[in-house]
């Protein structure tokens, strides 16, 4: 019996060698060489928690981009980076910091697309005590004319749509304040001092349950040596990673499982974050960012029925292409998604929001999801009934959540340290 498993496991390692097929197959071959050979009363999702125990997160493939941004880059600056790589966030690196730091001087935080908005519009009240006290400030401040509602946190009326037009953002985008302040002047509106991150010795488990259950959207991946991180893990990597997986006993037998199965979807419709297409799109993204969550539908007026989705990626259109609403006297949330799509075309770029909206039903099977999600590159999917109502949502966060589980005190010692926690951390 010994001899044959040892013969099973020299076949797949050549075969492993010689496959055309991607680093994350590969990695899904080794979870497969795992599970032949755990205890055979384990069950399935045991047997999966053991394997990826058994894996250390330096063998995830490393992320191609690498993007860091300095900071004194500036916030335009910032925006192209981001945009340019395709990306909704960066580690932020402390120019000031000497050569021999640590990771936790290295690094001042994480910025994203969100934290430099929502903070613009906060600066662009003339009568809030944020308001920067430079010249530049209160000059945008004055450019911003009307902005006092949409800059708030409270929460906007379709009323208010009408002061969020094109013009805005071109001044904005155009203005000394916007091109002249910093990421590190606005440190306090992203995760701060500096970030919860793995080392390469930490495993796949850990990873996985910070992905699901402690609702990170990356992990980064430290090189102590060096004090630098040498990956960062996203959701959409692991998804990306589990597709690739197609075909191999493990994936299969999971992901042959129906939705409703496996608990999903777990939120009701009542419970699901909304925006009506009449309401102005900075509402999308404050609820966004209020929230912590990606992503937000957007349901006719009066119905049950969602017309599109905008997520937090979609921010970098008000930043980067203001030009496009000018056809436009307000900015509704449906007046969003028509312009941004006839610019997509226009220009012949992919995004996910040239697909419309994504559904699925409640029986289809988790495999089928998981391609779905990777192929189109989009966060969530909404789950309709036979009329097209919202029933529920699904987020690439749930999905990982039911591939793992976390064993009782598992987690006893590891924010003590366990992997490199800065003090104060808000984690």
């Amino acid at each position: 019996m010994a001899m044959a498993m040892a013969s099973v496991q020299l076949e797949r390692q050549t075969s492993i060698q010689d496959s055309p097929r991607s680093p994350e197959a590969k990695l899904g071959m080794q979870v497969e060489d795992l599970w032949d050979v755990q205890e055979p009363e384990l069950s399935p999702n045991e047997k999966l928690n053991a394997c990826f125990e058994s894996i250390p997160v330096s063998a995830f493939p490393i992320s191609p981009q690498g993007i860091e941004i300095k900071s004194d880059a500036s916030l335009a600056e910032a925006v192209q980076i981001l945009a340019q790589n395709k990306i909704l966030s960066a580690p932020v690196v402390d120019v000031d910091a000497p050569e021999d730091a640590t990771w936790m001087d290295r690094y001042i935080g994480i910025v994203e697309f969100a934290g430099i908005a929502v903070w613009i519009l906060q600066q662009s009240e003339p009568s809030s005590p944020r308001s920067p006290s430079s010249p530049n400030g209160a000059e945008f401040a004055i450019t911003a004319n009307g902005m006092v509602s949409a800059a708030g946190l409270g929460a906007l009326g379709p009323e208010d749509a009408s002061i969020t037009s094109g013009d805005f953002f071109e001044a904005l985008t155009s203005s000394e304040f916007y091109k002249n302040t910093k990421v590190r002047d606005i440190s306090g509106s992203f995760r701060w001092a500096p970030f919860l991150a793995l080392q390469k010795s930490n495993t796949f488990l850990t990873m996985l349950l910070l992905l699901s259950k402690y609702k990170m959207k990356s992990v980064p991946v430290l090189d102590l040596g060096d004090g630098k991180i040498d990956n960062i893990i996203t959701q959409s990597a692991v998804i990306h990673m589990l597709a690739e997986c197609t075909g191999l006993h493990w994936f299969e037998s999971w992901g042959s499982k129906k939705l409703s199965e496996i608990g999903l979807p777990t939120m009701s419709p009542e419970h699901i974050i909304t925006v009506y297409e009449d309401e102005p799109v900075l509402q999308a993204f404050k609820l966004m960012r209020k929230k912590r969550i990606g992503g937000i539908p957007v349901i006719e007026c009066g119905g049950k029925k969602a017309i599109g989705n905008i997520s937090l990626r979609d921010v970098q259109f008000l930043l980067t292409a203001p030009d496009i609403y000018r056809d436009y006297r307000s900015i509704t949330a449906k007046n969003f998604l028509i312009a941004v799509r006839n610019y997509l075309e226009k220009h012949e770029k992919r995004s996910p929001m040239l697909s419309g909206m994504i559904t699925c039903k409640r029986d289809e099977t988790v495999k089928e999801l998981i391609q779905k999600l990777d192929s189109e590159k989009i966060q969530r999917v909404y789950v309709t009934d036979e009329d097209g109502n919202l029933e529920g949502v699904i987020t690439l966060r749930d999905i990982i959540s039911r591939l793992v589980h976390e064993p009782r005190g598992y987690f006893g010692d590891f924010f003590d340290g366990v992997l490199p926690l800065p003090e104060n951390s808000r984690v």
